[in-house]
């Protein structure tokens, strides 16, 4: 199963979507870097350094633009209908959306699996993106909502 597919079916897992979304906004964190950090487990600091540089670049130059205009459109706007600004809403939710696929897809480009056990790859890279910002509670509760039977990253279909 490649990252993308496994990454999906991990944030449909109960408690995954809303441990995430609380690390991103209320720590700051990257939540596809950490979903490719419990899927690649790693250990290496180089590895790490390398996956947050990338997740940088995507999070600067596409994702943060688009979630601030998917935010800023929520409210009704002078001038244009409810249902023609949640189109637009929607198309740029989808925007987002595949600009996190692409960070996915080019963090799998890094893919060199590691040996690190799930907590500690979480924690590792959250120190690493936020300089150790990100509250062990909120981690504890990703960790923990990924924990357990998810697709094995090394099967197909």
């Amino acid at each position: 199963m490649d990252l993308w597919s496994w990454a999906v079916a991990a944030y449909g897992r109960e408690g995954v979507a809303e441990a995430a979304l609380a690390l991103q906004d209320e720590h700051g964190q990257c939540v596809p870097l950490l979903l490719w950090a419990a899927f690649v487990r790693p250990a290496a600091p180089d590895l790490i350094g390398r996956a947050v540089s990338l997740a940088r670049t995507w999070e600067t130059a596409a994702i943060l633009p688009l979630r601030a205009a998917r935010r800023g459109l929520k409210a009704e706007l002078p001038g244009a209908a409810d249902t023609a600004r949640e189109t637009l809403r929607a198309r740029v939710k989808a925007a987002e959306l595949e600009s996190e696929r692409l960070l996915l897809s080019a963090l799998a480009g890094l893919d060199e699996p590691g040996e690190a056990p799930l907590g500690a790859a979480l924690s590792a890279v959250a120190a690493a993106w936020g300089g150790g910002a990100a509250d062990p509670a909120a981690l504890d509760r990703l960790s923990r909502a990924l924990s357990g039977p998810l697709p094995d990253p090394g099967k197909t279909g």
